[in-house]
C-alpha cells in the first residue's frame, strides 16, 4: 500500500477526505512491522484494528477527533500500555504487564491515534548509541551494520523504515534526538514537564522527557498536540528572514567528526542566505554544566533502579551496569550542591539567549558507529559519551529543542529555544525545513 509512504500528516487529511481507510493503513503497517522483530518488541494487533475500525467509523460520519485520527504511530517500551507486556529493553523487567496505559498514550488515544505496538529500545534508556545486546539493536536507515542511535532506537527506525507513520520516543540526555539525526528524522525535545511521565518508565526524572520522532516538522507539530491534547502551533507563513540564531561556540563544536561538520555548515550557510542573522556565542555556564554532568544523571537513575539491578546484575549489558553503578559513588552533599548550581547556570542561560529567537548547534558530534565495533566496551563507551554530548546541552539547560535533517547523512542541525518555547521552535523549525530542502 503506497500510502504508508505519506507523512503523518497527509494521512490525517486523506483519512479526512476519505481517500484513505484507517483499517486498510493499519493493516498495510502492521503486516510491514510483523516482519521486523529487530525494531517492533511486539505488536498490538487487537487493539490497533479496534481504534482503526472507530476512526473509520467516525470519518464516515464527519465527526473526526483531530487532524491525525486514524493514523498509526509506534510506542517506545517505556510507556506502560494496558495489558501489553512493557519491559523498557531490559530483561530486568521480561513479562512486566501494567494494568493501564501511559498518560500520553491515553490523551493521543483520545486524539484518535492508532497503536501499532512497541518499539526496541537502549536497555533501560540509558546510551544515546542505540545497541542492546541483550533484546534487540534495530537497523539504521542508511546502512544496517550500524547503530540507528539510542535510546528511542526502534522508534527511528519504524519511521524510518516506513513501519509507523510517526514514532514516540523519550529524551532524557539526547534519545529522540540522536537517532531522529542518524536516520533523517525531524525529533522534537519537549520541555521537561511539559508532557505527562505518568505510566513512562523513568530513567532520570529530573530530566526525562517524552516527545515524538517524524518525517516532518508538520508532522512533529501534530504529534507533540496530540500527545498534549491541545492544538497544533500554526506553522503558516514561517520564515527565516529577520531571524536572530545564536551559534553556541563552547564545546558543541568541538571535534566534529564527519559528516557532522559539514552538515551543520551547510545549515548555517542556508538559514544566513534565507535572512537568518548568525551571531557566535560563548555560554560559561554550559561549560561548567556540562562538566558537572554525570553525577546528575548516574546518581538519580542508580537511586530509582538499584534494588531492581542488584537484585539480577547478570541480567543486564555490562557496558550499562557500569553506567549505572557509576551513579553509587555519588555523595548526597555534592548531588544537591550541583543540582543547587544547575539552577542557577540555568538562568543564566535563559539571560543569554533572551535576545535570540534560537540557538543553532550540531545534534550529534559523530555518525553511527558500527554494531560489531561496539562490542568492544570501551569504545562502547567512548562513542556514547561523544553521541549525547551535544544534546545534553538541551536537557541540562531545560530547553526545548528540535533537530532537523542537513541533507547530509547522518547529520542534524538542533534549533534550541527557552523552556516553553515549542510552538515558537516548531514555526522556526517549519522555515527552515523549507529551507534546507
Amino acid at each position: 500500500m503506497d500510502a504508508v509512504n505519506l507523512t503523518a500528516a497527509e494521512l490525517g487529511r486523506r483519512i479526512g477526505a476519505g481517500t484513505v481507510d484507517p483499517m486498510d493503513l493499519t493493516e498495510a503497517f502492521l503486516e510491514r512491522a510483523a516482519a521486523s522483530a529487530d525494531i517492533y518488541a511486539r505488536l498490538t494487533p487487537d487493539r490497533a484494528r479496534t481504534e482503526a475500525m472507530a476512526a473509520r467509523d467516525r470519518a464516515r460520519a464527519g465527526l473526526r477527533k483531530g487532524p491525525l485520527d486514524g493514523v498509526p504511530v509506534s510506542w517506545k517500551d517505556l510507556f506502560d500500555t494496558a495489558g501489553t507486556v512493557t519491559e523498557a529493553g531490559s530483561r530486568l523487567l521480561a513479562g512486566r504487564v501494567p494494568d493501564r496505559d501511559a498518560r500520553v498514550l491515553q490523551t493521543a488515544t483520545a486524539q484518535g491515534l492508532v497503536c501499532l505496538g512497541k518499539t526496541h529500545m537502549t536497555e533501560l534508556a540509558f546510551s544515546g548509541l542505540g545497541y542492546n545486546p541483550m533484546t534487540a539493536t534495530p537497523p539504521n536507515r542508511h546502512d544496517p551494520a550500524r547503530v540507528p542511535g539510542g535510546s528511542s532506537s526502534g522508534a527511528a527506525s519504524s519511521v524510518a523504515y516506513r513501519l509507523a507513520a510517526a514514532g514516540v520516543g523519550s529524551d532524557t540526555g539526547g534519545s529522540v534526538r540522536v537517532p531522529s539525526a542518524w536516520n533523517d528524522l525531524v525529533g522534537l525535545k519537549t520541555t521537561h514537564g511539559r508532557l505527562s511521565l505518568e505510566g513512562v518508565v523513568p530513567l532520570c526524572e529530573m530530566f526525562d522527557t517524552v516527545g515524538p520522532l517524524c518525517h516532518t516538522v508538520e508532522d512533529a507539530a501534530l504529534m507533540f498536540a496530540a500527545l498534549e491534547g491541545a492544538p497544533a502551533a500554526d506553522l503558516t507563513g514561517a520564515s527565516l528572514a529577520g531571524m536572530r540564531f545564536a551559534v553556541l561556540r563552547d564545546i558543541v563544536l568541538t571535534d566534529l567528526e564527519n559528516p557532522a561538520d559539514i552538515g551543520f555548515e551547510r545549515a548555517l550557510s542556508v538559514f544566513g542566505a534565507a535572512g537568518a542573522t548568525l551571531t557566535d556565542i560563548h555560554a560559561p555556564e554550559v561549560v561548567a554544566a556540562m562538566g558537572n554532568a554525570s553525577p546528575l544523571f548516574t546518581a538519580e537513575a542508580y537511586g530509582i533502579w538499584k534494588d531492581v539491578i542488584e537484585a539480577a546484575p547478570d541480567l543486564m549489558f555490562v557496558e550499562i551496569l557500569k553506567r549505572f553503578r557509576i551513579g553509587a559513588e555519588v555523595r548526597a552533599a555534592d548531588y544537591v550542591a550541583l543540582w543547587r548550581a544547575l539552577r542557577m547556570q540555568r538562568v543564566a542561560w535563559e539571560g543569554r539567549i533572551a535576545g535570540f529567537d534560537a540557538v543553532l548547534m550540531p545534534t550529534v558530534a559523530i555518525a553511527p558507529p558500527t554494531v560489531a565495533e561496539l562490542a568492544d566496551g570501551a569504545h562502547f563507551s567512548a562513542r556514547n559519551l561523544k553521541a549525547l554530548r551535544n544534546t545534553r546541552v538541551g536537557n541540562l539547560m531545560g530547553s526545548a529543542a528540535v533537530t532537523l535533517p542537513t541533507g547530509v547523512q547522518w547529520a542534524g542541525v538542533t534549533i534550541l529555544g527557552a523552556a516553553g518555547s515549542e510552538a515558537r521552535l516548531l514555526r522556526i523549525a517549519a522555515a527552515a525545513e523549507r529551507a534546507l530542502g
